[in-house]
């Protein structure tokens, strides 16, 4: 069966709205959402129901037409576009809307819920799932899954696989697994949860999950610091964490000529120091008591800070408005850094200890290595992740720079990230962009694991082909 005849099956099987074949509504899900890469496909294959999706992905498996998993379609790695080709077909969650149960402690939901109706669902009663990220009004529970989504609350909580309690998913060949159940204990062999989560829909399309919920806010006090480098910046968080305990759920490093390009880029964006500083952190605490905000803690952590030296100056939000505004100024980063020029953005980590120095020494090493370049690293402090850009020279051809230099700046980049014991994707995936990349770098006996577990769980390559696992010709396929 060819693909159109695939496509006629289901759609006779399934109906229109679920077998998507006008190309005017495909269009807009053919690119990655940075626009870097485009892809082409027949039709989207738009289950409503797990049993549904179980049925397309089998026929698909016997048709030996390849899927290309797709939620909100936020990845930053071109994870979800398909090939140029058009040799696969789209299959989206997004008719998957349903949050099926919520309990005390954990919530079950399909995996088309859109991060932020999930934030709602679970506000209403009382709850919270902590995890939250820019793209929280379009990326789904399913794509945050199977990228292993981080955030900015990764300190106390973990990424998104602490998170997973279960997960029900269809593999390549249209069979089912079910272990949504949050068991608390189970040793039943290898952890099929672990292995689909971060698995960037390679071994299959995660249907629903069971995810930890937590308390909802009672209070939370929102504080930015001046700080004369990264050093000080980890005393400082240590510092917090020995005093504020759990409260600190939050703590993120900017240097200041970032927060310049925010001031000097986004509208109506203000300091909440006055003068300037080398460095900055911004710092959230929160309490599930209303009636105990962390208020008085922070204040009392960040005078001892100043007095110690750690700091040179700390504003505290005044209102819930404020503390927005502190956190917007986090979140502008990027955008500011890409108004003020072509940049190569990397998102990697290295261990926690080790971030003050590199964010220094490598941002040093980069641009004497390409004179004209200017490197920044922002990021989350206390989990060792580190956003990387190296800025083209003033003038510079954007077109030119991501065609030429970009890729000589990410291969001296990713190489000080190993000799740093890191790695060169912390959060957003490796998907197509960082394929390459991974088998340079990667060790031989981990790449050989990766591709073992790819041929076992999806002998004919036919999900997500060319994503995540670096294969070359003949290692897997029919």
């Amino acid at each position: 069966m060819d693909r159109a005849a695939l496509i006629a099956d289901l759609s006779a099987r399934f109906g229109p709205r679920a077998v998507i074949t006008d190309r005017a509504l495909i269009a807009p899900w053919l690119s990655d959402w940075r626009g870097r890469y485009h892809g082409a496909a027949d039709a989207i294959l738009a289950p409503a129901t797990a049993r549904e999706a179980a049925a397309m992905v089998a026929a698909a498996h016997a048709a030996g037409v390849a899927l290309v998993p797709q939620g909100g379609n936020t990845s930053m790695v071109g994870g979800a576009t398909p090939p140029e080709d058009g040799s696969a077909l789209i299959i989206s969650t997004r008719r998957m809307t349903s949050v099926r149960h919520i309990a005390a402690d954990h919530a079950v939901a399909e995996a088309g819920v859109v991060l932020q109706t999930f934030h709602e669902a679970a506000a209403a009663r009382g709850l919270r799932f902590p995890l939250t990220l820019g793209a929280k009004g379009s990326a789904t529970l399913g794509g945050l899954a199977s990228t292993n989504a981080g955030g900015t609350q990764v300190l106390r909580f973990g990424t998104m696989r602490s998170l997973v309690l279960g997960v029900e998913a269809v593999l390549p060949d249209g069979s089912m697994i079910d272990t949504i159940a949050p068991l608390r204990k189970d040793t039943r062999g290898y952890d099929l949860r672990h292995l689909l989560v971060g698995a960037e829909g390679t071994l299959g399309l995660i249907t629903a999950l069971s995810l930890r919920l937590i308390p909802a806010i009672g209070a939370r006090t929102v504080a930015w610091a001046g700080v004369a480098g990264p050093a000080d910046a980890l005393a400082l968080l240590r510092r917090m964490e020995a005093g504020g305990g759990e409260a600190i759920e939050s703590f993120e490093i900017i240097p200041g000529d970032s927060l310049a390009l925010v001031l000097a880029h986004v509208p109506g964006a203000r300091s909440p120091l006055a003068g300037t500083h080398p460095w900055h952190v911004l710092i959230e605490a929160v309490s599930a008591d209303a009636g105990d905000p962390p208020q008085a803690m922070v204040e009392r952590l960040l005078s001892e800070a100043l007095a110690a030296g750690l700091i040179a100056d700390a504003a505290i939000a005044k209102s819930e408005a404020e503390a927005e505004a502190f956190w917007h100024l986090r979140d502008s980063l990027s955008a500011a850094e890409r108004a003020a020029g072509p940049a190569v953005q990397h998102d990697i980590a290295v261990p926690v200890e080790a971030m003050p120095a590199f964010m220094v020494d490598a941002a040093r090493a980069a641009e004497a290595r390409f004179p004209g370049t200017h490197a920044t690293a922002f990021g989350h402090l206390g989990d060792g992740n580190v956003h990387f850009h190296v800025r083209a020279a003033p003038g510079a051809d954007a077109a030119a720079f991501h065609a030429g230099q970009a890729a000589e700046i990410t291969r001296f980049v990713h190489d000080a990230v190993i000799a740093a014991g890191g790695t060169i994707s912390a959060e957003h995936g490796i998907g197509q962009m960082k394929l390459a990349e991974l088998a340079r770098v990667e060790a031989p006996a981990r790449l050989k694991a990766l591709i073992a577990i790819k041929r076992a769980i999806d002998p004919l390559g036919l999900m997500n082909p060319g994503k995540l696992v670096p294969l070359a010709p003949g290692d897997i396929g029919p």
